[in-house]
């Protein structure tokens, strides 16, 4: 065997375990499921940078400046956040609730039916989910869908595996200075914002289905009703006729979702006395 074989066999080699490192080493665990995930990314790093997105991406936006509108959803994403915070507190993770600034947005976009979430608390809401939504149970369906993407940490764990997948496991500090505008790409399709469906589907389906049950759980804790997520399902999955609305482009099928909250719901009714 030529030297030159050797060298590439003890190369990969090298990097199949620089890579099995980096799993077993960022591993983490998503709040009420359990669930194992990697998650690699230091918190404090993926925050900053998507906090910067966030303040890019609202001042390419159009701002709701309806009061009720806005009111409404600053009140209902306090107390799910509130009731997260309360979670991780009962939970022995209070040293995760720094990782988190709370801030609740109203896009004025009545064509967009969608929602998102940033890593660190960062919450938007399009103008056209709201009739959808109906009442404050339904937003809360809506709202603690996203808060759940926070706190299990779901940012974290897509680009982690964007980065391992798709840029070769660099760091996210090294993706920022060689492919900056790659980055900033994945980061978005990380957050669930705009509508352009990635390599890492299966694994974004799994992470709604996750944030489902565990949003379930936070309205509730909320003192909002859970079983206001299957009407508006419903409702959804009747919008859904011809193209999707963007909240729905990297979800389960409408009929899985509400089959599976019907599942959910005993648990979060436990928590809505």
């Amino acid at each position: 065997m030529r030297q030159v074989d050797i060298l590439m066999k003890i190369m990969k080699c090298f990097l199949v375990s620089a890579l099995v490192g980096v799993i077993i080493g960022g591993c983490a665990t998503v709040p009420i499921t359990g669930r194992r995930q990697l998650s690699f990314i230091p918190q404090s790093q993926l925050t900053e940078l998507s906090n910067s997105n966030y303040r890019e991406l609202l001042s390419q936006s159009r701002l709701s400046t309806d009061k009720k509108k806005i009111d409404q959803l600053n009140t209902i994403g306090r107390r799910i956040a509130g009731a997260a915070e309360q979670f991780l507190r009962e939970n022995g993770r209070e040293s995760d609730i720094k990782s988190y600034s709370w801030e609740f947005t109203v896009i004025d976009d009545s064509k967009t039916i969608n929602a998102f979430a940033m890593p660190g608390g960062k919450v938007a809401a399009y103008t056209g989910i709201l009739p959808l939504a109906q009442d404050d149970d339904g937003l809360a369906v809506v709202i603690g869908h996203e808060v759940a993407h926070a706190i299990a940490n779901h940012g974290n764990e897509r680009m982690s595996q964007m980065l391992l997948v798709q840029l070769g496991g660099m760091t996210l500090a090294q993706a920022i200075k060689q492919k900056p505008e790659r980055t900033q790409e994945l980061l978005f399709l990380a957050y669930g914002v705009g509508t352009n469906i990635g390599v890492l589907l299966p694994y974004s389906r799994e992470h709604e289905t996750e944030a489902d049950r565990i949003g379930l759980i936070l309205m509730a804790r909320a003192g909002f009703d859970p079983r206001a997520a299957v009407p508006f399902w419903e409702r959804m999955k009747a919008k859904s006729g011809g193209r999707p609305p963007e909240f729905l482009s990297t979800h389960p099928a409408p009929e899985r979702r509400i089959e599976d909250l019907k599942k959910f719901m005993p648990e979060a009714l436990e928590f809505f006395k």
